[in-house]
């Protein structure tokens, strides 16, 4: 354990050399190469080398876990030096001190538990940390030297401030974004890590900073009340789904990581949406899940839902959601990405219900032929499903309407609706005509969604004309 927590320990203290790139500037990547030649050609038995080995490096005899993770910093140094468009500086220190803080806090929390839940709850949390604290030290170098590579990826760089007040009040402004930028850094280290890529931080640190970088250029409007509204629910919404056994702990960061976005790119009545799909899905699928299990329909994995499931479901208003969010940047109208978002929204929502409420009912029918077909076969249907698929379709329409950019809310609310039932019957279809070996039920749920976001388009281009 001890050997565990110096190793993170190390591990974080390598990524904080990130946060010096602005005041080294082309040469931020020396350290980085330094730490990784150190690694692979000074290191090679020891107390240290036990100490700094990660499972495989043993029998190679080599930190190649070390050196990988130094070599990926470097080049993301390397990369935030270019002379055109630079990885800013907050993404590269975002990234690198999320990946090696929320190791190590991990190890901190694994002294005293090994329920997974506070082991990823300690590498979230202290990831988000040392990245803010990572982007603030980055911050307050390129108000006071005046170096480019800060939020602003436009213009020239900022004329150089000696004036510590003044860097002080301009960091102030920035901190929502600065906290914002951090959670989503921490989140995504988590969920890569929980997914695929346990031991591999080079390739974490990697895929953190360019997702970063996209919201960076994104540049949503963050508040204060708005980040922290979306903290503070999404984190207690996020632990009270794992706890209730609705989502499994990779589902829970995926689901956590979407809610956030929803609420600072979209707003409050974007988030609402979302989380009633989330919460009443979720509270769907555990419902009488044990006469479900006798009868063959039950969600795998207990009802917990993973990341596949929850992308399969979210991924095409997801896309939405930044495609909205990148609109003022584009000078394209927003409300297509407002009805795509709340049509995908609504699609899922009611094939979740009209799938877990209808398979607890005798008689289903092939939606193809009508035909009998045995509970559990793909494309069957019951009418008290089809019925609690209207009614979540109805409910994610009513949140759009009250909450989103939809136009009239009685027209718009009733096409977010249309679009929901429309993309639940091609859910349907689809199950019937298509799903089996080679297409699963996740690419099937992911297309039902993405029709149900262009009927939801066209529908409001055929009524509205925006």
């Amino acid at each position: 354990m001890i050997r565990r927590l110096r190793r993170a320990s190390t591990f974080a203290a390598v990524a904080a050399l990130a946060a010096l790139a602005p005041t080294l500037g082309d040469a931020a990547v020396v350290p980085f190469l330094a730490v990784a030649g150190l690694a692979f050609f000074g290191i090679r038995d020891g107390e240290w080398f036990e100490t700094l080995a990660l499972p495989g490096d043993r029998e190679e005899e080599r930190l190649y876990g070390l050196v990988a993770f130094s070599v990926a910093a470097a080049g993301l140094a390397l990369f935030a030096s270019l002379p055109r468009a630079p990885l800013p500086y907050e993404a590269f220190a975002a990234a690198a001190l999320a990946v090696g803080g929320g190791r190590l806090g991990r190890e901190l929390v694994g002294r005293s538990t090994s329920d997974e839940f506070p082991l990823v709850a300690g590498y979230v949390g202290v990831g988000a940390l040392a990245a803010l604290a990572g982007q603030v030290a980055v911050r307050l170098q390129t108000e006071l030297l005046g170096v480019a590579g800060g939020l602003s990826l436009g213009g020239p760089a900022p004329a150089p401030s000696l004036d510590p007040a003044g860097a002080t009040s301009a960091l102030a402004t920035a901190l929502p974004d600065l906290v914002f930028l951090a959670s989503v850094a921490a989140l995504t280290a988590a969920l890569v890590r929980s997914l695929v890529f346990a031991r591999d931080a080079h390739i974490t640190v990697i895929l953190v900073a360019f997702a970063v970088w996209g919201f960076v250029a994104l540049d949503p409007a963050v508040t204060v009340p708005l980040v922290a509204f979306g903290l503070g629910v999404t984190a207690a919404l996020g632990y009270v789904s794992f706890a209730l056994g609705t989502a499994s702990v990779p589902g829970m960061l995926t689901g956590v990581l979407s809610a956030l976005l929803a609420v600072v790119l979209g707003g409050v009545g974007w988030f609402l949406t979302l989380m009633a799909f989330y919460a009443v899905g979720g509270l769907a699928s555990k419902y009488r899940f044990d006469e479900k299990a006798a009868r063959g329909v039950a969600q795998e994995n207990e009802g917990a839902r993973g990341t596949g499931n929850v992308l399969a479901n979210s991924a095409v208003a997801l896309a939405a959601l930044l495609g909205y969010a990148a609109t003022p940047h584009l000078g394209v109208p927003a409300a297509p990405f407002a009805f795509a978002f709340a049509g995908a929204t609504a699609t899922a929502m009611a094939d979740t219900l009209s799938s877990e409420i209808g398979g607890l009912f005798d008689g289903p029918r092939l939606v193809t032929t009508l035909r009998r077909v045995e509970p559990g076969t793909d494309g069957a249907i019951t009418w008290q499903g089809e019925l609690a698929g209207l009614a979540g379709a109805l409910l994610v329409g009513g949140l759009a309407a009250v909450g989103m950019p939809v136009g009239d809310p009685v027209v718009g609310g009733g096409l977010v609706v249309l679009a929901g039932v429309a993309g639940m019957t091609v859910d349907s279809v689809l199950g019937a005509v298509v799903e089996g070996e080679r297409v699963g039920n996740q690419a099937v749920n992911f297309l039902a969604t993405l029709s149900g976001a262009a009927v939801a388009v066209a529908a409001a281009l055929g009524v509205a004309g925006f």
